[in-house]
């Protein structure tokens, strides 16, 4: 459990994205990160807390943990003018990483076109050095030839990363939706990662992730750069496990 906790800490992305968030409570979720057994991989905020997130960050010796943002969030919408405008000014603000939503109703509609011009576009006014994450939001998508599909249109657009949900709708990540994402990786045979985001809250949790991405992806292919939690409550049981405590709820994979 103790090497799970430890691997976990360096793939995952701490999270606030509440309608509360204030200067204060980025700074707290900053101090968080600073844990003596690591830091995460990244800091997920709304992109006017970045300058806030960066500074914290750099008071706290942790220059090397990653700024992420989001865009479309957490609706999905069409509109594809708007997400491309509030991503492209995001590097400027101190981004590492975006995290757009996929315009998924759209999809469920039957619409595959929007999806793929949406993805395209944010991607083409991103720096190459800045990580594109593509959420899909694959609790609301459901079946999983709508999820595969959602995939495969966000890989042939330019994701660097397929994400499986905002945390903002009842299903988020979830096994089944997981190991669907991580085949259509793997039979694109491009170099994109995947993040389980919304639900993973236990060690035991992101143990059952880590083991589905050995047997899909094979063993070895799990780091920084393939492989993201997206949690705000992980961080608590990673820090109970790595200080010698037990995990105080068991894993459901959900």
């Amino acid at each position: 459990m103790i090497s799970i906790a430890t691997t976990a800490l360096g793939l995952l992305d701490l999270t606030s994205l509440n309608d509360n968030d204030s200067d204060e409570s980025i700074r707290a979720l900053a101090q968080s990160a600073a844990t003596p057994f690591g830091g995460p991989a990244a800091l997920c905020v709304y992109d006017r807390f970045l300058g806030t997130a960066r500074a914290e960050l750099d008071k706290l010796n942790l220059s090397g943990v990653k700024l992420a943002t989001v865009a479309n969030f957490p609706l999905g919408g069409t509109d594809i003018a708007a997400a491309v405008a509030e991503a492209k000014a995001q590097p400027g603000k101190g981004a590492d990483e975006v995290d757009v939503v996929f315009p998924w109703r759209a999809l469920i509609a039957g619409d595959r076109e929007t999806g793929a011009k949406l993805v395209a576009a944010v991607r083409d006014v991103l720096p190459a050095s800045i990580t594109l994450k593509v959420i899909i939001e694959s609790g609301e998508l459901a079946e999983p030839a709508l999820i595969r599909r959602a995939s495969e249109i966000s890989i042939e657009n330019g994701a660097d990363f397929v994400k499986t949900s905002t945390g903002k709708v009842p299903v988020n990540a979830t096994l089944e939706a997981a190991e669907i994402i991580l085949g259509t990786i793997r039979s694109s045979g491009k170099p994109v990662g995947f993040k389980a985001s919304g639900g993973v809250r236990t060690v035991a949790d992101a143990g059952t992730y880590l083991a589905l991405a050995d047997k899909v992806m094979g063993e070895g292919w799990v780091s920084p750069k393939t492989f993201r939690f997206g949690a705000s409550g992980l961080l608590g049981d990673i820090k109970a496990v790595l200080s010698g405590g037990a995990s105080p709820t068991p894993g459901t994979g959900y």
